[in-house]
């Protein structure tokens, strides 16, 4: 029984609780960013922004309890948890791309993508423990998606499309 124990709880560098509020953390802050992307029905809302800050904040726990496994005390094996900030910043980079579009000559998506980024961001600041960067970096995620969203035009009445452009887009033969 003791061996099934220590298979679920093994010796951790970081103690559980903290574990638990990070990942409690990551929660809500990516929660703060998706409110305002579910809010104005973008394809990646809540949910998708509560995922990815849970799962950048699980990976950088993660590298950060790794460095001190037993099997990896050896000169020959070097773990380096930056390498983790890399992996999650391309891996969420790839997934924020896929959010971007274009449709009738103009881009959609961008400040989805960017805030997927974010979001990606703020979890390895939450699971790495520096809880300050990431609660500024939501506070400012946050007056950005909302306060300067309110300085953007409005969509015409013909759905979530912006107004339509005064000039006609000039063809290929034009250019």
């Amino acid at each position: 029984m003791e061996q099934i124990t220590a298979e679920f709880f093994p010796p951790s560098h970081i103690p559980y609780p903290i574990i638990v509020a990070r990942i409690i953390g990551a929660l809500f802050m990516g929660a703060v960013i998706g409110f305002e992307r579910e809010a104005k029905a973008r394809p990646a809302g809540l949910k998708t922004h509560m995922l990815v800050c849970l799962a950048a904040c699980t990976f950088s726990i993660i590298s950060l309890e790794s460095v001190g496994l037993r099997g990896f005390v050896d000169d020959r094996v070097r773990i380096d948890p930056l390498r983790v900030v890399e992996a999650v910043t391309a891996g969420v980079a790839f997934l924020a791309a896929g959010t971007i579009v274009l449709s009738r000559g103009e881009v959609h998506g961008i400040t989805t993508g960017a805030s997927l980024w974010l979001a990606g961001a703020v979890g390895l600041s939450v699971g790495f423990g520096h809880w300050i960067v990431a609660g500024i970096a939501v506070g400012a995620a946050f007056s950005v998606l909302v306060l300067v969203g309110c300085l953007e035009p409005k969509p015409s009445r013909e759905g979530n499309a912006p107004a339509p452009r005064k000039e006609p887009l000039k063809t290929q033969d034009e250019l």
